[in-house]
């Protein structure tokens, strides 16, 4: 019973900090999105008619990502891991964050390529009816979605010695980055964010969103390029924001699916 409730108090307090970091980054972005339209990248779409529908989805997919997170915590408190974690220090703190940044961007990849399977896709379409996504629609999944993309989350703590504190970083890093890169709107396209920089910008994922067969990755471009997955005009699309400032309308780059 005083495990059962350690673990309760665990979930209740990290779903808690997502769920005000949902909201204070969903409002935040609708404020500053609100004062440039101009940087919207689908000029004849606004995905905020889903915004309650999103927001209600999004409750239910931090609820089971926070699951996970916290049973893979509790798991590494009591001793059920393989490793125990590296002592908190300026050196683990980093190294480990790092470790796992890399390893959930190649997690996400495969695991957003694997939903798109004929197979499993009807647990990721729901995602997809956000066609023009929103910052609410980072979260707008289903439990088998959320499930294989956020797993991550709990079998880490089994494989690797991490600190606590790294794997709560990049959760949060995580939920920052994923609602800038579904907020349908472009502030960091830059040379940063083409090839040779595996780093990417939201146009990126909204060309997923927009077009569906390109640009699985999360963090990185690198599992794109090598699997050929990446959008064949993205580069080019960042290039132009690059030399004129404005952002192109994403409707004159529609090509024929390949993968």
């Amino acid at each position: 019973m005083t495990l059962l409730l350690e673990y309760i108090t665990v979930f209740a307090a990290i779903y808690a900090v997502m769920v005000a970091v949902y909201f204070a980054t969903g409002f935040a972005l609708m404020a500053i999105n609100a004062r440039f339209p101009d940087r919207r990248i689908q000029k004849h779409r606004d995905g905020l008619k889903r915004q309650a529908e999103e927001i209600r989805s999004s409750m239910k997919a931090l609820a089971t990502s926070s699951v996970l997170m916290s049973a893979g915590y509790l798991a590494q408190t009591q001793g059920w891991t393989l490793f125990s974690p590296l002592t908190l220090s300026w050196w683990s703190f980093p190294l480990m964050f790092a470790v796992c940044f890399v390893l959930f961007d190649a997690w996400f990849y495969w695991g957003h390529r694997l939903l798109h399977v004929p197979a499993l896709y009807k647990f990721h379409v729901p995602h997809h009816r956000s066609i023009a996504p929103t910052a609410w629609s980072n979260d707008s999944s289903t439990f088998v979605d959320t499930l294989i993309e956020h797993f991550f989350y709990f079998i880490v703590w089994f494989v690797l010695p991490v600190p606590a504190l790294s794997v709560f970083a990049l959760r949060l890093f995580d939920q920052i980055s994923g609602m800038v890169g579904h907020s349908g709107f472009e502030y960091f396209a830059s040379k940063s964010s083409r090839y040779p920089s595996p780093l990417i910008c939201t146009t990126f994922h909204d060309l997923h969103h927009s077009q569906f067969h390109y640009n699985y990755g999360n963090f990185f471009s690198f599992w794109d390029r090598v699997c050929g997955t990446v959008h064949p005009k993205y580069d080019d699309l960042v290039r132009a924001m690059e030399e004129t400032g404005e952002i192109p309308d994403t409707e004159q780059t529609k090509v024929k699916a390949t993968g």
